[in-house]
C-alpha cells in the first residue's frame, strides 16, 4: 500500500510536470525587446564601431533563436534578455568607438598628405624620367586631392567611410612611391644627338 501511495504521487508529479512543460509559451515579449535592441543598435553603427560587442550580442540573438526552434523556451527566454542586454552595451559603445576610428582616420590622413608631400617633390626631381608618365601622375594628383577632400569631409560623420577612402589614397600613394622607386634606379636616357 506504501508504494502504491509513492507511485501515484509520482505519477501526479510526473503529470504536473508534463503539463506545465506542455504549456510553456514561446517568449515572445523577450525576442521582441532583444530584436528591438539588435535594430537599435545596427541603426547606431554597432556593427561597424563597437564589432566586438555587437559580435557577442548577434552569438546570444543566434543561440536564442536555435533554442527556440528547439523549443527550449526557457533557455531561449534567458538568451533574449541577454542578448537585448549585449546589444544596449553595444549601443553604448558605439561613440567611443566612432572616435577611436575618428582618430585613426586623422592621424592616417595626416601621414598621406606628408607621403602625397614627398612624392610631389620626388616628381620634380625625376621630372625628366617622368615624362612618359606625366599624365597619369596629374590624374592621379587631381584624384588624390579629390578623395583626401572626402576622406576629411566624412571623418566626423562617418569614420568607417572616412577609413575606407584613406585605403584608396594609400592605394595611389603605394603606386606612386613604387614607380619613382623603379625611375629613380632606371639609368638615365642618353641625349639625343642633334642632326647636322
Amino acid at each position: 500500500m506504501k508504494h502504491l501511495k509513492h507511485l501515484v504521487s509520482l505519477v501526479i508529479v510526473l503529470a504536473l510536470a508534463l503539463v506545465f512543460i506542455g504549456c510553456a509559451k514561446p517568449p515572445d515579449e523577450e525576442k521582441s525587446a532583444a530584436k528591438a535592441a539588435m535594430d537599435a543598435a545596427a541603426a547606431k553603427g554597432a556593427d561597424k564601431y563597437a564589432a566586438a560587442d555587437f559580435k557577442v550580442a548577434k552569438g546570444l540573438w543566434d543561440k536564442s533563436e536555435a533554442q527556440l526552434k528547439e523549443k527550449k523556451y526557457s533557455e531561449a527566454k534567458q538568451g533574449y534578455l541577454d542578448a537585448k542586454a549585449a546589444f544596449q552595451k553595444a549601443a553604448v559603445a558605439v561613440e567611443a568607438g566612432k572616435k577611436a576610428v575618428a582618430a585613426e582616420v586623422t592621424a592616417a590622413v595626416a601621414a598621406l598628405e606628408e607621403s602625397w608631400k614627398n612624392l610631389e617633390a620626388s616628381a620634380k626631381k625625376l621630372k625628366k624620367k617622368i615624362k612618359d608618365k606625366k599624365d597619369a601622375w596629374a590624374a592621379d594628383g587631381k584624384a588624390f586631392e579629390e578623395k583626401l577632400k572626402a576622406a576629411k569631409d566624412t571623418i566626423a560623420a562617418d569614420p568607417a567611410v572616412a577609413k575606407t577612402k584613406t585605403g584608396e589614397l594609400k592605394a595611389i600613394v603605394d603606386k606612386w612611391e613604387a614607380a619613382f622607386k623603379e625611375l629613380a634606379a632606371a639609368p638615365a636616357k642618353p641625349a639625343k644627338k642633334k642632326k647636322k
